[in-house]
C-alpha cells in the first residue's frame, strides 16, 4: 500500500517534467513501475508508453490553445519516429532472449540489458538538461534541416520501442537546435510527437500484454495527467530552464540509484 501510494506521488513528478520541459518525464515512469510497483521491465517500458502517450497528449492540449505546437513539424517527426518504435516493440524487444550473454559465470539478461540502458540514456538526459540546456535552447539556424528531423525520428523511435521512453530529452534539443523553433514551440511540439509515438508504440505490444492491471494503469495515468496540467501552468510562470536543471539533477540521482541496484 505504501509503495503504491508513493507510485502515485510520483506520477505527479512525471506529469510535472513532461508540462514544464516537455521530456524528461517519460524517463522517469519505467523506474518507478520497476522499483516502486514491482512490474518486470518489459512489461514496464509497455506500461509505460501508454501512460506517457495520454498524458503527453493532454499536456499538448494546453500548448496547442496557446498556438504552442507546430503540426507539420510533428508530422515530419512522428511518421518515421512512429513506425520505427512500432517495428522495435512488435519484433525486437519482445522476441529477445531472457539471456542474452555469458561470459564465464556473468550472465547478461534481458531485463538488466534494458535498465542499463535505461541508466545510460538518463545520465546523457541529465547532462543535456543540466549543461548543456542553454545551448540547446538558444541557438537557431536559418534554413531549418528536415533531413535531420525525419533522422532524428528515426533514432527516437529506436530508443522509445526499447525503453518505453518518449524521447522528449532527444526531441526538444532536435528541434530547438536543427529546426530552429522557439522553446516554448517546441515543448509544445514535442509533447504531440511524444503522444504519437508512445501510443503506437503501445499497440505493438498487445499481443503481450495479457495481464494488464488496467485500474492502476488507468489511476496512474489520471494521476499524471494532473500533473502536467500543473506543469503547463506552472511552465507559463516559472524561469523553464532553472526547473530544467534541478530535474537534471534529479534524474541523474535516479540513474545512480538504477546502477547500484543492477550492480547488485
Amino acid at each position: 500500500m505504501a509503495n503504491e501510494l508513493l507510485s502515485y506521488i510520483l506520477a505527479l513528478v512525471v506529469g510535472l517534467s513532461l508540462g514544464l520541459t516537455g521530456g524528461g518525464g517519460s524517463i522517469l515512469t519505467v523506474p518507478i513501475l520497476v522499483y516502486i510497483s514491482g512490474i518486470e521491465p518489459v512489461l514496464a517500458t509497455g506500461y509505460s508508453l501508454f501512460i506517457v502517450g495520454v498524458t503527453s497528449f493532454v499536456g499538448m492540449l494546453g500548448y496547442f490553445k496557446e498556438k504552442l505546437v507546430d503540426i507539420k513539424l510533428a508530422i515530419l517527426f512522428s511518421v518515421p519516429s512512429m513506425l520505427t518504435v512500432w517495428l522495435v516493440r512488435r519484433f525486437v524487444v519482445h522476441n529477445l532472449p531472457d539471456e542474452l550473454l555469458q561470459i564465464g559465470t556473468f550472465t547478461l539478461t534481458k531485463d538488466t540489458a534494458l535498465m542499463s540502458l535505461f541508466a545510460l540514456v538518463m545520465i546523457l538526459s541529465a547532462v543535456k538538461m543540466i549543461w548543456f540546456s542553454d545551448k540547446a535552447d538558444s541557438e537557431k539556424i536559418e534554413q531549418p534541416n528536415y533531413k535531420v528531423a525525419i533522422g532524428s525520428g528515426v533514432v527516437v523511435g529506436i530508443l522509445s520501442g526499447l525503453i518505453g521512453a518518449g524521447g522528449g530529452f532527444l526531441i526538444v534539443p532536435a528541434i530547438t537546435l536543427y529546426l530552429g523553433l522557439p522553446v516554448h514551440l517546441a515543448i509544445g511540439t514535442s509533447l504531440l510527437i511524444i503522444s504519437l509515438n508512445s501510443l503506437v508504440g503501445f499497440t505493438g505490444d498487445f499481443q503481450h500484454l495479457t495481464d494488464i492491471q488496467w485500474p492502476y494503469l488507468l489511476e496512474f495515468s489520471l494521476i499524471a495527467v494532473i500533473g502536467v496540467l500543473a506543469g503547463v501552468y506552472i511552465g507559463k510562470l516559472t524561469n523553464a530552464k532553472k526547473l530544467k536543471t534541478i530535474f537534471g539533477w534529479f534524474v541523474l540521482s535516479l540513474a545512480i540509484v538504477i546502477i547500484i541496484n543492477i550492480i547488485k
